[in-house]
């Protein structure tokens, strides 16, 4: 599967949630987002999904907002602590979108993502409560973004 993975602010490529789908046989995409200019984050981002058409987008935090505000037509999300209040015009996501988000998590509240999949009129199982803190670096959350991508892209194809 390939999956365009949008990294969050003063993250870059090659983390450790990308190098996590790497290992499991996926291609990842995952471009240098800029840190300082929300707008050219978007554009690289765009262009990266027109040139790669990937068959998911995964964002974690400032990157869950890059997705959130791109053109992405029918191609599935999954956010990870999405920090959509900070950046960006979106304050929807579109039906489908898996979130995935620590309830202590110290950067993003949980809550905002509560308030995220109600103003999308999302179900509740969209949102899925896992690790414990913003990294989502542990095992555990590492092994349910691969399935969450998984899953997308079998309900999504």
């Amino acid at each position: 599967m390939r999956i365009l993975f949008l990294h969050g602010w003063q993250s870059s490529p090659g983390g450790l949630k990308p190098t996590h789908l790497l290992s499991h046989g996926h291609e990842v995409i995952n471009p240098p987002l800029d840190d300082d200019d929300f707008q050219a984050a978007m554009d690289t981002a765009q262009a990266t999904l027109h040139a790669h058409r990937p068959q998911v987008i995964v964002g974690s935090s400032r990157g869950g907002a890059v997705a959130m505000n791109l053109h992405t037509g029918d191609i599935p999300l999954v956010l990870l602590c999405p920090a959509w209040r900070h950046w960006g015009q979106a304050n929807r996501v579109k039906p489908g979108t898996l979130i995935l988000h620590a309830r202590e998590d110290e950067t993003i509240p949980f809550a905002d993502s509560q308030e995220l999949l109600a103003r999308s009129g999302l179900p509740d199982h969209c949102l899925i409560e896992v690790g414990r803190d913003h990294r989502l670096a542990d095992p555990e959350p590492l092994q349910a973004m691969l399935e969450a991508c998984e899953r997308q892209a079998r309900l999504y194809p």
